[in-house]
C-alpha cells in the first residue's frame, strides 16, 4: 500500500514538474517573428466605430484573442508621423530621441531639416532624390537595434511603408532593409545597401501600382449602408490628385499618367499594396525561418493621405477601413500559414489620431476653425519691425512653436527678452489662441497637467523653436479644405494598441497607458534590453 501511494505521489510530482519546465520554456524561447503594425493617423475609436460592418478575422480577431490597452495615449506634441513612429520604437519622446516632428529649422546649421534626411548617402532604386534618406537624426536605439543587439545581428529587420519615415524611424539604425515608394517602385538608400534585392527589382518591374490603378474605387458595399459616414459631395474635402471631384466613384484609371503614382498614395489599394511587399520580404527574406527572432515593421500609410483629403466623417475613410480590415485578415492568415500560429507577435498601434474637419464641425454647430502659419508669421515680423527695426525677426512657424531668428536680432543689438515678450503678448491677442509661453520656461508656465507634460516631453532644446502658443480645441494649422493632426487633445492623442500571438494573454485594460510602453513590453516579451532612450513602462497584465 505504502509502495503504491508513493509511487503515485512521484507521478503527481512528475507530472507538475514536467509541466511547469514546458510552460516555462515556452515563455523562456522565443517567436520566429515579430511584427509592429502601425496604422497611419488611425484614431483609437475607429477599432470599434465600424465593427458591425467588420469581418470576424481582421480587427476583431486581434481584440478578441489579443489583448488591447484601451486608454492607450500619446505623451508628447506635436503628434506628427515622424515623431511617432519613432516614439513607438524606441520607447521614448522627442525630448530624448531628437525628433521633434516631421520637420524642423537647425538654428545651428541654419536650415531647415527634415526627419530623415542625409545628404551622406544615395537613392537605391531609381536616379532621383527620394532615397538620400537614413535614421541619422534620430538619436537612440530603437527596439528593432535592441533585438540585434541581444544576439550579436543574428536577427533580420525589415522596415516597409509608403512614408520614407515610416520605414525608416522603425527599422532603426542597424536595421538589413527599410523600403518606401517612390513612383510606383519601393527604394531604399545606401545606408542599408548598394543595390536593390534581385526580389525587389522583379517586384518593382511588375508595375503593381499602376496594374491596381486601372481599377476605380467604388464602395466595398452599397453606399447606403455608410450611415456612420456624412453624405459623399461635400466643399470642404479635397480631391485625390488629378480627380475633379470627391465622390464615388473615383475614377481612377482615368487619372493621367504624370498623376498616376502619387494618386496611388490616397487610395485604399496602396495599403494592399504595402501588405503585397511585406509578404515578398517575409517569402523572400526567409523572416522567421531564422534561428533568432525576426522583426516586420510595417506601417499602413494611405489611412493618413486619406483622412488628410476627405476627413474621419467621410465614406472614403469609412470605406478604407473596411477594406483595411479585410487586409489585416488576409495577411494574419498568411502569418498563420507561413510563420505558425503561435510562432508570431504582431503589435498594431497607430502614429497619431486626426481632428475633423472644421467646415463638418460648423455644419454641427460644434466650435473649430483654421488658421495659417504663414499669416501668424508676418503679422509678428511686422510687429517686430515695427517696434525694434528688426527685420525677418521670426524664421519660421511650425511645430506650433515659433522659432526667432536669433542672427538677426543679435546684429541689430536688440533684447532677446523684449522680442520675446512682444511675440507672447502679440499671441496671445489672437482670438483663436489661449496661451503663449516660452518653452524654456514651460514648467513655470500656468497650464493644465497634461498639456504641461506632453509639451514638456517634446520639447528638445536643440530642435524645437523658442515659443509655443496653444489654441482652442477644433482648430489647426490649415486650409479650407481636408483636415490635420499634431495636437494633446485626445482625438489626436488617443491611439489603439492592441497585442496578439506568442507570449500575449488575451484580454483589456482600461488603465492609462503610452504609446511609450509598447517598445519596453516587446523588450519584455523578448527578454532583451529596452531600447537606450525608453521612459515607457511594461504593460504587464499581456504578458504570460
Amino acid at each position: 500500500m505504502y509502495r503504491r501511494y508513493f509511487n503515485v505521489c512521484v507521478f503527481l510530482l512528475l507530472t507538475a514538474f514536467i509541466g511547469l519546465p514546458n510552460a516555462s520554456f515556452s515563455q523562456a524561447g522565443k517567436p520566429k517573428l515579430i511584427v509592429g503594425l502601425v496604422v497611419d493617423q488611425m484614431r483609437w475609436d475607429y477599432l470599434y466605430r465600424y465593427s458591425e460592418l467588420y469581418g470576424n478575422g481582421g480587427f476583431k480577431r486581434l481584440l478578441k484573442d489579443g489583448f488591447t490597452a484601451e486608454n492607450t495615449l500619446i505623451p508628447y506634441m506635436p503628434t506628427y508621423t515622424a515623431v511617432g513612429h519613432s516614439c513607438i520604437y524606441t520607447g521614448s519622446v522627442p525630448a530624448i530621441n531628437g525628433i521633434v516632428g516631421n520637420n524642423w529649422y537647425d538654428k545651428a546649421a541654419n536650415k531647415f531639416v527634415y526627419c530623415t534626411d542625409d545628404s551622406t548617402v544615395n537613392t537605391v532604386g531609381n536616379n532621383g532624390r527620394a532615397g538620400k534618406m537614413s535614421p541619422v537624426n534620430m538619436w537612440t536605439t530603437t527596439i528593432t537595434d535592441e533585438l540585434k543587439l541581444s544576439n550579436n545581428f543574428k536577427s533580420k529587420v525589415i522596415g516597409i511603408a509608403l512614408k520614407d519615415r515610416g520605414a525608416i524611424l522603425p527599422a532603426g539604425h542597424s536595421a538589413n532593409a527599410a523600403y518606401w515608394y517612390d513612383g510606383g517602385k519601393w527604394i531604399t538608400s545606401t545606408h542599408y545597401m548598394t543595390n536593390l534585392p534581385e526580389w525587389v527589382t522583379k517586384f518593382n518591374d511588375k508595375d503593381v501600382a499602376g496594374e491596381y490603378m486601372k481599377n476605380d474605387w467604388n464602395t466595398l458595399l452599397p453606399i447606403a449602408k455608410y450611415d456612420l459616414s456624412t453624405e459623399d459631395d461635400k466643399p470642404y474635402e479635397a480631391a485625390i490628385r488629378g480627380e475633379k471631384t470627391v465622390v464615388f466613384p473615383h475614377k481612377l484609371s482615368a487619372i493621367d499618367a504624370g498623376n498616376k503614382y502619387e494618386a496611388f498614395r490616397t487610395t485604399p489599394f496602396a495599403n494592399t499594396f504595402t501588405f503585397d511587399f511585406a509578404k515578398a520580404a517575409i517569402e523572400n527574406e526567409g523572416l522567421g525561418k531564422n534561428a533568432a527572432t525576426d522583426f516586420l515593421a510595417v506601417s499602413i500609410s494611405s489611412t493618413d493621405y486619406i483622412g488628410h483629403s476627405f476627413g474621419p466623417n467621410s465614406i472614403e475613410i469609412e470605406d478604407t477601413y473596411l477594406r483595411l480590415d479585410k487586409d489585416i485578415e488576409n495577411f494574419l492568415l498568411y502569418l498563420d500559414k507561413n510563420i505558425g500560429k503561435g510562432n508570431y507577435t504582431l503589435f498594431l498601434s497607430a502614429d497619431h489620431g486626426v481632428a475633423h474637419i472644421p467646415a463638418f464641425l460648423k455644419e454641427h454647430k460644434i466650435p473649430g476653425g483654421t488658421f495659417e502659419d504663414g499669416d501668424i508669421v508676418k503679422d509678428l515680423n511686422t510687429k517686430i519691425e515695427e517696434k525694434f527695426g528688426v527685420k525677418n525677426g521670426v524664421k519660421t512657424v511650425m511645430n506650433y512653436q515659433v522659432y526667432l531668428n536669433d542672427k538677426n536680432i543679435a546684429e541689430q543689438g536688440k533684447s532677446m527678452a523684449e522680442v520675446k515678450q512682444l511675440v507672447i503678448a502679440a499671441l496671445k491677442e489672437k482670438d483663436f489662441i489661449i496661451n503663449a509661453f516660452e518653452l524654456e520656461k514651460t514648467l513655470e508656465t500656468a497650464l493644465p497637467a497634461p498639456q504641461r507634460e506632453m509639451m514638456v516631453n517634446g520639447y528638445n532644446p536643440k530642435r524645437s523653436g523658442d515659443i509655443e502658443f496653444t489654441f482652442k480645441s477644433g482648430y489647426f494649422d490649415g486650409g479650407t479644405k481636408g483636415t490635420t493632426h499634431g495636437l494633446w487633445n485626445p482625438y489626436d492623442a488617443h491611439i489603439p494598441c492592441v497585442f496578439f500571438g506568442w507570449g500575449v494573454v488575451p484580454g483589456k485594460t482600461y488603465r492609462e497607458t503610452y504609446m511609450t510602453d509598447i517598445a519596453p513590453t516587446i523588450a519584455a516579451l523578448l527578454h532583451i534590453q529596452m531600447p537606450s532612450g525608453s521612459v515607457g513602462k511594461v504593460i504587464k497584465e499581456l504578458i504570460k
